[in-house]
């Protein structure tokens, strides 16, 4: 709402200074106003999306050095399982090795209703490429501490996985009987996807996850020399993911899914999974930041019935790729704001027309 009245309040400022200024200055001046009118509403539009929204770290939630604690002591927040290890600098869920799955888990639920987690990660090997796996994933789940299939986890889990997958397992499998994918629907591994489960919805490894996941992206994560991190945001039941892998420091985006339900009260976590293929799989930390968001009156009201299964809205029509989502709310107010200084141009130009057609009209009687 505090971001909906400043748009409305800057477009109203900014078509006054624009009508002003026309009948005060040349054409080409002219112009160069409205270009600096458009940057500067791309400014001010991202500034009200800043102050929308406040996060705050949430220590007990976060997994970061030195790792105090950890798999050695109860008073942790945190909790080791399977082949996991501490080292001074990450929390190895899997060495390089065939066979080992292990995972890190957090002792405390969590309550908070929008958060974010930031993952910094690292997944190397001595295996080439395809030659690796199997893959890590990010959990908030009912369940914890259960070894399993997925990625180090159980399978039929309740709650959000979201998951690096490093081995082509379909890919391989089609080769094997001398198929192909289609351009269109072959994929480049690693790959990060997302899935939600309801606790009676499988995993399919087989096929990489593909009949359940909620969207996904290419991630090529292994064996860099820099730093690599993973970005999930839960906001609004809006499911965000999005990847910093070039060292560039730059998120890229990954899947965006509106209609998301989450419970509360579930717990993070990590986990990894090797077979015959294998990699180092480390977690350097986990961060999670708790959001503080303006809602309307009608946001909280959708939103004040508790949530007590995990589930998606349209989750056939996204499992198919139909889902179109709605312009966002900076889109919105560029829109009118194109379509209302395209009226006013309209406008303008006719005035114009106008004097100069009043003009040699009133020539006529001289």
């Amino acid at each position: 709402m505090a971001a909906t009245n400043n748009q409305n309040y800057m477009g109203r400022k900014i078509l006054s200074c624009v009508l002003y200024t026309r009948f005060n200055m040349d054409f080409k001046s002219y112009w160069t106003f409205l270009l600096l009118i458009v940057a500067s509403s791309q400014s001010f539009a991202n500034d009200d999306d800043h102050h929308e929204m406040e996060e705050f770290l949430k220590r007990e939630y976060s997994l970061s050095k030195p790792y105090q604690g950890v798999g050695s002591s109860g008073s942790s927040h945190w909790e080791l399982m399977g082949d996991s290890m501490v080292t001074t600098e990450q929390v190895r869920l899997t060495p390089d090795m065939q066979s080992r799955q292990g995972a890190v888990w957090s002792r405390i639920p969590c309550h908070l209703k929008d958060w974010e987690m930031q993952v910094h990660f690292k997944i190397h090997g001595q295996g080439k490429k395809n030659l690796n796996g199997d893959g890590m994933a990010i959990w908030y789940t009912k369940e914890r501490m259960q070894k399993g299939p997925v990625f180090g986890n159980k399978d039929n889990f309740t709650g959000l996985g979201v998951f690096v997958d490093t081995y082509p397992n379909e890919e391989k499998h089609l080769e094997a009987q001398k198929k192909r994918y289609s351009p269109r629907t072959q994929r480049i591994f690693p790959f990060v996807l997302a899935m939600v489960g309801n606790g009676s919805v499988g995993y399919d490894h087989e096929r990489d996850g593909r009949p359940t996941e909620l969207g996904g992206c290419n991630a090529m994560v292994r064996n860099l020399k820099h730093d690599t991190f993973l970005f999930i945001r839960y906001i609004r039941r809006r499911l965000t993911v999005m990847i910093d892998i070039d060292g560039q420091h730059e998120w890229r985006d990954c899947l965006d899914v509106p209609g998301v339900r989450l419970p509360k009260g579930y717990y993070f976590g990590a986990s990894a999974i090797t077979g015959d293929l294998s990699d180092n799989h480390d977690v350097v930390s986990l961060k999670l930041y708790q959001l503080t968001v303006l809602r309307s009156k009608k946001e909280e009201e959708e939103e004040a019935e508790e949530i007590t299964i995990p589930s998606v809205d349209n989750l056939e029509q996204i499992l198919r790729g139909e889902v179109e989502d709605g312009m966002s709310g900076v889109a919105i107010f560029f829109t009118v704001l194109f379509c209302m200084l395209g009226f006013f141009m309209l406008v303008v130009v006719g005035l114009v027309v106008y004097s100069h057609w009043n003009e040699n009209r009133r020539k006529r009687f001289y």
